[in-house]
């Protein structure tokens, strides 16, 4: 079986487009659909039938959309700035999210300090919030018995926020700490507007349990 040229441009025209779909960063996938966009417009021009004017016209019209929506998310990029510290963060635990994302969640954030003896969650009492730790170190405590230790990066309330309910185990802090805090509410209310965010978030929580399962905290 043989395809000509014109055919095997339509091949490539709908591959472009599945493509896409498999790929989460914005410009990456909008260049994805106007390579498709423009040799679509080559094949139904050359289609021995051809040329069709309406799939032409339309795959032109998506080809300026998506062009347009570029050019929006550069100028977007441009304008986001992190510090030092959020820097750090998405480099590292928020790798999967976009820059744009990533400014989202930070803009709901609070940067906290707490001194040794400080009480992030009691074990049977309700969390309004999910915790990160930036630096420091947490004795993780359930039952009177110590199950582990926290220390850079890892989530505090990651489960009481995934399943609701009270708090599983009892978390203190072993020094100075400084951590990042998301209302639960307002955590659970971006996530819900944002859903590429919520899958992000719960590959953060996967990795985070991993780490926790084979102690490597």
């Amino acid at each position: 079986m043989s395809f000509s040229w014109v055919e095997i441009a339509g091949h490539i025209s709908f591959a472009l487009a599945a493509l896409s779909f498999f790929v989460r960063d914005m410009i990456l996938l909008r260049s994805l659909a106007i390579a498709s966009g423009i040799v679509g417009v080559f094949f139904n021009y050359l289609v021995s039938f051809g040329p069709m004017w309406i799939p032409i016209m339309w795959l032109t019209i998506f080809i300026s959309i998506n062009g347009y929506r570029i050019i929006g998310i550069f100028l977007e990029r441009r304008s986001i700035s992190f510090t030092d510290e959020e820097l750090e963060l998405y480099e590292t635990v928020f790798q999967n999210f976009t820059s744009l994302e990533f400014m989202k969640l930070m803009r709901i954030a609070e940067w906290r300090s707490v001194n040794k003896g400080y009480e992030f969650a009691e074990q049977g009492k309700t969390l309004e919030g999910l915790s990160l730790l930036f630096n420091g170190e947490v004795a993780i405590e359930r039952n009177g018995k110590q199950l582990g230790l926290g220390r850079d990066g890892s989530m505090i309330g990651e489960m009481s926020f995934i399943k609701g309910g009270s708090a599983n185990a009892t978390v203190l802090a072993n020094c100075e700490c400084r951590y990042i805090y998301w209302p639960k509410d307002n955590l659970k209310a971006l996530l819900t507007r944002n859903p590429s965010m919520d899958v992000a978030m719960k590959h953060v929580f996967s990795l985070d349990l991993t780490r926790k399962l084979v102690g490597d905290l």
